[in-house]
Parts: structure tokens; sequence; C-alpha cells
């Protein structure tokens, strides 16, 4: 049995706008489903443990798919997502690979975690995959490689783009750009259009765009656990 470590944000304030963020559902459920479908032992966590925020503008109409709409209806999973564990008490030995969904809340709050990054650097030193969508890469930034360089150095990257954080309207809100910031760190950084599903595997690297992304990175790390 697989058993796959899923880090959700604790992050729940969009900047100072007063509107609410956190974690997007697609993000979360798309990939939830697919591996679990595969047989996949899922375990949740989060930098504060409990329930972790729902970006609101995900469950809006227009942001519903098939997995979302599973998820509304899936009343097992939504308890188990009110009880995360928290990041500080787990353990990176007990699981095959770690996958982060995004929305905006990682930005703030799992991208400088001590916790997610000393978890991202153990997984990687024991040669596990680390999968990361949309903002989510975003956790990559502050993690280091064996040699002590940023984890994303050299690495073939992608994540959410400049063009679609000015689409979403919070290119002033967010903490900082995170194209430019997986630049910054000597990722190399490529895209496709906006809202195209587009995931980049390097090695054991896996990361996706944006939310049409999130399916396909899972898919691509079942390969991974498979191999």
């Amino acid at each position: 049995m697989m058993n796959v470590l899923m880090v959700l944000t604790s992050h729940s304030e969009l900047g100072n706008t007063g509107k609410k963020t956190g974690f997007w559902i697609e993000e979360f459920a798309a990939p939830y489903y697919t591996l679990k479908d595969a047989g996949v032992n899922i375990t949740l966590a989060s930098p504060k443990g409990g329930q972790p925020p729902i970006d609101p503008k995900s469950a809006e109409p227009d942001a519903q798919t098939e997995a979302t709409r599973r998820f509304n209806d899936d009343k097992d999973l939504q308890a188990l997502l009110a009880q995360t564990k928290k990041l500080s008490e787990v353990n990176a030995d007990d699981f095959d690979a770690v996958f982060f969904p995004g929305g905006h809340g990682p930005l703030w709050d799992l991208t400088t975690d001590a916790n997610s990054i000393r978890l991202i650097e153990t997984f990687w030193k024991s040669k596990k995959p680390v999968a990361a969508v949309c903002h989510a890469p975003a956790v990559l930034l502050n993690a280091k490689d064996e040699n002590g360089d940023p984890l994303v150095k050299g690495k073939h990257v992608t994540g959410f783009t400049n063009t679609e954080e000015e689409a979403v309207q919070l290119t002033e809100v967010v903490p900082f750009l995170l194209e430019d910031e997986l630049k910054n760190k000597g990722g190399q950084y490529s895209k496709k259009e906006d809202w195209a599903s587009y995931v980049v595997k390097d090695g054991l690297l896996i990361t996706g765009q944006n939310p049409a992304s999130s399916e396909e990175a899972a898919h691509q790390l079942l390969q991974l656990l498979k191999k």
C-alpha cells in the first residue's frame, strides 16, 4: 500500500483585503480522488492541524468540476479534512511521497513554515517524490537540496503564472509573484497559456501550473510511485 502525505494551508486571510483565502477545492479533490481510486492511502496535514480554510472562490459555481462535486457529497472526506494532523507531528519516513495542493494560502504560511521545509528536504534526501500545484510550488522556494542549494535551482518547474495572477486581480495583494520567485531561485520555469493544464516533471519533482493541472500532476505522481 502506497502512503502519500497531502499538506494543506492553514492560512485564511487574503493579505489586507479583508477577504478570505485558503486552499483551492479542485486542487485538493482531484488529486485526492485520483490517488485514492488507485488504492493509495492518504494522510492529510496542515500547519495548525484541524480544518484547513477553503478558498470561498473555489466553492463558487464556475469553479465546480467532477471532483469538487464528488467532494461536496463526500461526508467521509469532509470529516477527514476537518481533522488534519499538525505538520509538526508528521514524519516523512511514514510516507512514499508528498503532495501540496494550492490556493493562495500557501504563499503566506507553507512557504516559510519550518516543518514544511524540513519535510520537503527529508523527502528529497530520501529520494521520494515531491509534488505541488498552482500556488503550492511556493513551498519549494526555501527548501534546499543535499548541497545546500535551492531545491528548484536548475530544475524544470512551473507554477501559477504572473498573467494568471493578473487575471484574478491579486498581483498587488500576494506577498510575491510565484513565477518570478521560482526564476529568482534558479528554477528553469516554463508555462503554457493561462488556465491550460500543464505539468512539469523533473526527476522526482512534479509541479503543475494551475487548478486544471492538479489531476494530471496526481497521475504523474502515481506513475513515479509505481516504478
